[in-house]
């Protein structure tokens, strides 16, 4: 297995997410996907309604003002003509002339040169083509009138129609801003969802969690004061829970005693009825220390700094049967967490599979990487059917076949397991194991 790979793993499909995942991502890319449309669909309809028609107007006006000209100085006696010239340069930019050959080089498309070639075609009944001369500022059209060659000059830029960028730039700003307007609002309400989230897995890890500040909008304030009265209302639950159940384990183990002190006392009674009557007994007690193993895997224990290949030795050392237990040392891996509830989990899943795993060798394995910590126990007994791997966390529950209480088990040392693992932010899980066996795996986050 290579490392980062969990230590049970068969394999695993990583899938592309292209829709964000957090409340902040889907928000904005909701809005700025609004955002885009509407731009897009403004932008198209300033287009429409308003450039496209400007520009076809200019060019029409352009190319009536163009055959006017023309028109007006064919008409012209021949001695006005060039003071008509001037006239017109001077008055509207205009140049026109009479010229003995066209000029060769045409100007590059564009929208409004297309639109004037084809009002000036349609006035004149002429193939109008715009020309470019020696001065690029300038274009040029040339018309066949009453047997000359005039050319018709114009400045571009005075002409044709712009598109109105600047009031685009204005719209797109103000639109821009109330989009970042917007994403303010949802980040702010995702970082107190998130906050929320966080307390309610402190919750359910059995603390409770800095009281939230009960202000913002009143939908906010009214969440962040039921979940306030709720994490209060849990933490006293769960406090009564464990005094409860403690006092009831520690109750039953008086009268357990003294029925164990009669039983010792009794001279003439059947050894073999005495002897089942103890056996009894001593599974009673077991049970009660069961229950106490669970009240106290609610409380609270501080973490501390811990090199784990040394506490994963321990526990293999420290075993019922060391000889079975193979744990390879590997790299070094210090984590601060609780080391008597990480011991607590693993000495029992250590056990389970040394009790269950028919005498064959148990591997204890520890993986290390940046996401977090991953203990492996691995065992080659009989399993358990994928159907109970899940119901066999819950208290004293038990499976009809080896696992059962006459090899031991109470049914709640796995309850024991996953109530102290959650209490703690971790996770215990339970599958097959290739090849025959189980594989329990307990994941520690980052975090953690």
């Amino acid at each position: 297995m290579g490392p980062g790979l969990p230590v049970c793993a068969q394999g695993q499909d990583e899938r592309l997410k292209l829709f964000p995942a957090t409340l902040f991502g889907r928000a904005a890319a909701i809005l700025l996907s609004i955002f885009l449309l509407a731009q897009g669909a403004a932008m198209f309809a300033v287009w429409k309604t308003v450039v496209v028609p400007l520009t076809e107007n200019s060019a029409d006006a352009l190319a009536a003002h163009m055959v006017l000209a023309a028109q007006t100085w064919v008409e012209l006696p021949p001695e006005t003509r060039e003071d008509y010239e001037i006239e017109l340069f001077l008055q509207h930019n205009l140049e026109l002339g009479k010229v003995d050959k066209p000029l060769a080089k045409r100007v590059k498309p564009s929208r409004f040169g297309d639109l004037l070639e084809y009002y000036l075609a349609r006035r004149t009944g002429q193939d109008i083509h715009l020309k470019q001369g020696p001065d690029p500022a300038w274009t040029w059209a040339e018309i066949n009138l009453a047997g000359n060659l005039l050319r018709l000059g114009f400045v571009r830029d005075r002409y044709e129609l712009d598109a109105p960028w600047e009031a685009g730039a204005v719209f797109l700003s103000g639109a821009l801003l109330t989009l970042l307007a917007a994403l303010l609002l949802a980040r702010h309400t995702s970082i107190r969802l998130r906050q929320l989230s966080m307390s309610a897995q402190e919750v359910g890890q059995g603390r409770l969690p800095e009281r939230l500040p009960e202000t913002g909008a009143d939908e906010l304030k009214a969440l962040t004061t039921a979940f306030n009265r709720m994490a209060d209302e849990v933490q006293v639950l769960l406090e009564n829970r464990t005094v409860l159940l403690s006092g009831i384990s520690h109750d039953l183990r008086t009268p357990i005693t003294r029925m164990k002190l009669a039983l010792a006392m009794l001279d003439d009674a059947d050894p073999k009825m005495v002897r089942r009557m103890e056996g009894d007994l001593a599974e009673m007690n077991r049970l009660i220390s069961s229950m106490l193993d669970f009240a106290r895997s609610l409380q609270g224990e501080a973490p501390s700094d811990v090199e784990l290949n040394a506490v994963l030795a321990e526990l293999a050392a420290a075993s019922s049967d060391p000889d079975r237990v193979r744990f390879p040392s590997g790299a070094a891996c210090r984590r601060r967490l609780s080391v008597g509830a990480l011991k607590r989990i693993v000495g029992n899943l250590l056990e389970n599979a040394l009790r269950y795993g028919e005498g064959q060798a148990v591997d204890l394995e520890l993986k290390c990487d940046a996401r977090g910590v991953r203990i492996g126990v691995l065992d080659r007994g009989p399993g358990i059917p994928e159907a109970d791997l899940e119901t066999v966390f819950q208290p004293f529950h038990r499976l009809e076949n080896s696992r059962s209480r006459e090899t031991g088990g109470s049914g709640l040392g796995l309850a024991v397991v996953r109530q102290l693992a959650a209490a703690h932010g971790w996770q215990v899980a339970l599958q097959a194991r290739e090849g025959g066996g189980l594989c329990a795996e307990v994941v520690i986050p980052i975090a953690g």
